[in-house]
């Protein structure tokens, strides 16, 4: 039997590492102006999509479209977000979801959430 990788970090691309990477190496100039969560937002369907710009948090938890910190511009970091949105998720009914920096603990998560259409057929006689 043969062993995968338990960290997903060796199965990423090399574009993907060097952005994860990127943001990491950020995380204690975020922290000294008391940010503790970055993120960007993506949202598609029909085959397109659209990622909202990079955005700030100062809370204890992330939670899209609240506390977001109006003064921080970090949105140098916003190429290095987009590498990871996932591919596809504009495809069909698209998907839609976040890349979030959790600063304290430096680590990324992608939380996507696919759309699809689902059908129901009834047959009867009257």
């Amino acid at each position: 039997m043969e062993n995968k990788p338990s960290n997903l970090e060796e199965a990423l691309p090399p574009e993907q590492a060097a952005a994860k990477a990127a943001m990491i190496a950020e995380c204690e100039r975020l922290a000294e102006v008391g940010i503790t969560f970055v993120a960007v937002h993506f949202d598609g369907s029909g085959d397109e999509g659209v990622n909202e710009d990079i955005k700030c948090y100062a809370t204890d938890d992330y939670a899209y479209e609240e506390s977001e910190v109006q003064n921080a511009d970090f949105s140098y970091l916003q190429e290095h977000f987009e590498t990871l949105v996932p591919y596809g998720y504009e495809n069909g009914c698209g998907g839609f979801g976040d890349v979030i920096l959790n600063v304290k603990t430096r680590k990324i998560t992608v939380e996507r959430n696919d759309r699809f259409e689902d059908c129901t057929t009834s047959n009867y006689e009257v």
